[in-house]
């Protein structure tokens, strides 16, 4: 029996069912070279799916699908309202107001074969309330943002350019507070007044 290829199929079920299919993601965008990372493929492939692939890819959802079952020899696929990528609402105040105290660049540990979510973890528990981690990806990390939801961790996720960006605080209004603590700007720019000594990496 053929995958069906649709928005909701993971790109894990299609790599097993079609391994050379990766070919059509990697002309699709650079950035799913990253598919050939055996952490990225056995975490995050398992559970991310083509509209998140697509979306986080820069990629229309229609060219994706379309390329991807003219290679399986399906047939054709039209975007509907039913299917068309839902776009990042505003985030929450606690995330875009909160104070950013690290940000996690997971690009260099998936290199080197070591998955973010044990930094991710270690950094969250040492957070104090009011305090923010932010997790910069170049894909959806949905694996580990159920893993953190499902611990109780308030989490919020939004695509800033090419990476996706991942928020994280304790949960409970004390521990994410709505008072302004700190600008998303400051995210951006890669300062933090309060500890300048240790500001973000661009």
């Amino acid at each position: 029996m053929k995958l069906a290829i649709n928005p909701e199929t993971t790109v894990g079920a299609l790599l097993e069912a079609y391994p050379n299919a990766e070919e059509v993601l990697v002309d699709l965008a650079p950035a799913f070279a990253k598919l050939r990372n055996p952490v990225v493929r056995r975490t995050v492939a398992k559970v991310a799916t083509l509209e998140q692939a697509a979306r986080i890819g820069g990629v229309s959802l229609q060219t994706m699908v379309q390329k991807l079952r003219a290679f399986t020899g399906a047939g054709g696929f039209e975007v509907t309202a039913s299917t068309r990528p839902e776009t990042a609402g505003e985030l929450p105040v606690w995330a875009s107001q909160g104070r950013i105290v690290r940000e996690i660049d997971a690009g260099p540990m998936l290199e080197r074969g070591i998955h973010p979510i044990g930094e991710v973890r270690a950094a969250v528990q040492a957070l104090a309330p009011g305090e923010v981690i932010v997790l910069r990806t170049s894909f959806v990390p949905a694996p580990l943002i159920e893993t953190m939801r499902r611990a109780g961790t308030r989490v919020h996720g939004a695509a800033q350019g090419e990476d996706f960006v991942t928020y994280f605080c304790l949960a409970g209004e004390s521990a994410c507070p709505t008072s302004a603590l700190r600008n998303r700007s400051e995210l951006q720019n890669g300062t933090s007044p309060d500890r300048p000594e240790t500001a973000l990496p661009r």
